[in-house]
């Protein structure tokens, strides 16, 4: 399959337009505007601390649980945005797609990249938090740009497949609301890696984000060696999806119009 990535290239300017107008469309005629990208993860880890820290009295690999939950809602909230963003773009802009020609794969590659304004606010918070219970992080941190793009990609071989199957079947877009809820608690978020026996590890590691996951507490906290088996898999299962998403994408991307 001829992805065309000189195209992409080309069209370059187009994808930072698309990006830019996501972000504005999201936060236009709001009260408070970009302050919902550190209100939403700072209640959610708030709610997490009490009810899984105090009440469940989950472990957090001895580090305070805010923290062990906020470093893991980092890319949950990133990867969940993107992938409810670009798992309905085609549908979002059938207009655009109907009317003039530009590569298709730019609209759910831009919906995954407009998330990364609020991962940004968020990561201020984190660090605000770090700073207040006295953490620094280890030398791992050099490898963070590694999994803030793995979780870029997870969101987008995701993307691919639920944006190219919802222009055909519109049940996909009622459904993204619930996988992304029930995918949440079969992510490490609320719980650590090490709670997971370890004859479902290998299993378990399939869901892609795990990996990304496991690795954003490492660089982060770094309070315990990674599980390297766990990010391997779920790194190899997010390289499947996406190769597979792009080829079914490429197949289906000449009747969108058509269909849509």
């Amino acid at each position: 399959m001829q992805l065309e990535f000189e195209e992409l290239w080309r069209y370059r300017e187009l994808l930072w337009f698309l990006v830019w107008r996501d972000v504005l469309i999201r936060y236009k005629q709001t009260v408070i505007g970009i302050s919902w990208a550190v209100l939403q993860p700072v209640v959610t880890m708030a709610i997490f601390a009490i009810i899984f820290g105090r009440l469940a009295k989950i472990p957090s690999d001895g580090v305070p649980y805010p923290i062990f939950a906020f470093a893991a809602l980092l890319p949950w909230n990133f990867f969940s945005q993107a992938l409810s963003r670009s798992g309905t773009s085609l549908v979002g802009n059938a207009n655009l797609i109907t009317k003039i020609y530009f590569p298709r794969l730019l609209i759910p590659l831009s919906a995954s990249i407009s998330p990364f304004v609020d991962f940004v606010c968020s990561f201020v918070v984190l660090i605000g938090l770090m700073a207040f219970y006295g953490m620094v992080p280890g030398a791992g941190i050099i490898l963070l740009p590694i999994f803030i793009l793995l979780a870029l990609m997870t969101s987008l071989a995701m993307g691919l497949w639920l944006s190219a199957l919802n222009v055909k079947y519109r049940d996909v877009g009622h459904t993204i609301p619930f996988l992304v809820q029930v995918w949440m608690y079969a992510s490490p978020v609320a719980y650590s890696v090490t709670m997971v026996p370890e004859k479902w590890r290998l299993l378990y590691s399939l869901n892609p984000i795990v990996g990304v996951i496991e690795g954003f507490r490492w660089v982060l906290l770094g309070s315990r060696q990674p599980d390297f088996g766990v990010i391997a898999v779920s790194g190899a299962v997010m390289l499947i999806l996406l190769v597979t998403g792009l080829i079914y994408f490429k197949q289906m991307e000449q009747t969108f119009a058509d269909i849509i």
